[in-house]
């Protein structure tokens, strides 16, 4: 789901930013930054707050995004402040942020702060390590341009995750061999598995949360 505009007042002069197929470090860690920061601001927050501020974000961000793209100023002034950690193609679409807020919404229909926190933490950290990989050592496409590489290199940050947080919040440790490859190998499926043309910042915590709730309701994970 990528909104493009094209009708703009003036024809936009062409930017150099950074592509898809780009290793753009700068913009691995402002979303790894970004995504952590939501994870604090529920846990600090807690959720009725974290409904407002989210909220508030993306009704700031989304009306921003449309409104630059019918504006060639506005959009100028964008790249401008957001160049550095922006791609080329969102320069006539909307932003990956607004489809994280969007999801990021989502997530706080659970009100259950293990999926949230763990969804966010794979998006955090699994989404980029599988890009990095990826562009830098794939070699072999399973899905599109997605790479066994970068999909391997997911699995292992997402399965590393799940096990330290199963254990240090006591959630099902006697399963913790079983349930911590499968949490690993669900963040790895939610990064590599397209839908359509929806963005993958929106679609990677339904696809991950709708999974790891499957999987707490199998294992015995809720009520802790």
């Amino acid at each position: 789901m990528r909104f493009n505009c094209t009708v703009l007042p003036a024809k936009m002069d062409k930017i150099d930013l950074k592509k898809k197929s780009d290793l753009h470090l700068g913009r691995k860690l402002w979303h790894a930054t970004g995504v952590c920061l939501m994870v604090a601001i529920y846990h600090l927050a807690g959720p009725e707050r974290s409904w407002m501020i989210l909220g508030l974000l993306t009704a700031v961000a989304l009306p921003f995004d449309f409104l630059r793209l019918s504006n060639s100023q506005l959009n100028r002034v964008a790249v401008r402040c957001f160049g550095p950690v922006m791609r080329q193609h969102e320069v006539e679409h909307v932003s990956g942020a607004s489809y994280l807020f969007l999801g990021a919404l989502f997530l706080l229909l659970y009100q259950d702060s293990h999926i949230l926190t763990l969804t966010l933490l794979f998006l955090a950290f699994g989404d980029p390590v599988a890009s990095f990989f990826g562009i830098r050592f794939g070699k072999d496409k399973i899905i599109g341009n997605k790479t066994l590489q970068g999909t391997m290199a997911s699995l292992v940050v997402c399965t590393l995750i799940a096990f330290v947080y199963y254990y240090t919040h006591n959630i099902m440790t006697e399963r913790l061999l079983i349930v911590a490859p499968l949490s690993g190998a669900i963040g790895a499926a939610s990064e590599l598995i397209p839908v359509g043309k929806l963005d993958d910042n929106f679609t990677f915590p339904i696809i991950c949360s709708v999974l790891l709730w499957a999987l707490f309701h199998l294992f015995g994970g809720f009520g802790v």
